[in-house]
């Protein structure tokens, strides 16, 4: 299996390793994320490289794909997370997305999204893909719409009881969203 690599105008979008762990430590513990994905208890280097184990690592393993690393091209500065995931409480894979506080409201979310759901369509031959928020994350929501998601229905995660909002898109219809041209 060959690890991802997709290349936009502003960014590179390739799996995560090991050595991204003081990166996933900064984006775990940022606010937002507690608030809207929820404190995963990584409060150490060494939690942050058993969540990359245990979670992206894993799943490119098992599935082929994971959350990726989201890096500006002409730096290599990682700015956030966007990639497939597979999650058993799903009836399809679903997208999922974060950027460090400073790389929001640039557009970075939308482009790398875009990037993994062509990729998602043309290389890993998905056809339907979710996505699941808090009802409260109207940022993220915005972003779903403007990518071609419609809402689907609010639910209650069966492992805490969270309520959440899902959304899902049909990449092979002919309404789905030009996604735009990235480099494999």
């Amino acid at each position: 299996m060959q690890p991802l690599s997709l290349t936009t105008s502003r960014l590179r979008i390739t799996w995560l390793e090991l050595d991204d762990a003081a990166f996933i430590f900064r984006l775990l513990n940022d606010p937002d994320w507690i608030r809207y994905i929820g404190d995963k208890s990584v409060t150490s280097l060494d939690d942050a490289r058993a969540y990359l184990e245990g979670g992206p690592l894993n799943s490119y393993r098992e599935h082929g794909f994971g959350l990726n690393r989201i890096a500006l091209v002409d730096s290599d500065e990682p700015i956030g997370i966007c990639g497939i995931l597979s999650r058993e409480s799903l009836p399809c894979p679903d997208l999922g997305f974060a950027l460090l506080p400073e790389h929001r409201q640039q557009g970075y979310a939308l482009e790398a999204a875009r990037a993994v759901l062509q990729h998602a369509s043309h290389y890993l031959a998905l056809r339907h893909v979710a996505a699941i928020l808090s009802p409260q994350n109207r940022a993220s929501a915005n972003l779903l719409r403007k990518l071609g998601f419609r809402y689907d229905k609010r639910y209650q995660q069966k492992s805490d009881n969270t309520e959440l909002d899902s959304y899902a898109i049909d990449l092979s219809a002919p309404q789905a969203p030009n996604m735009g041209k990235i480099n494999p």
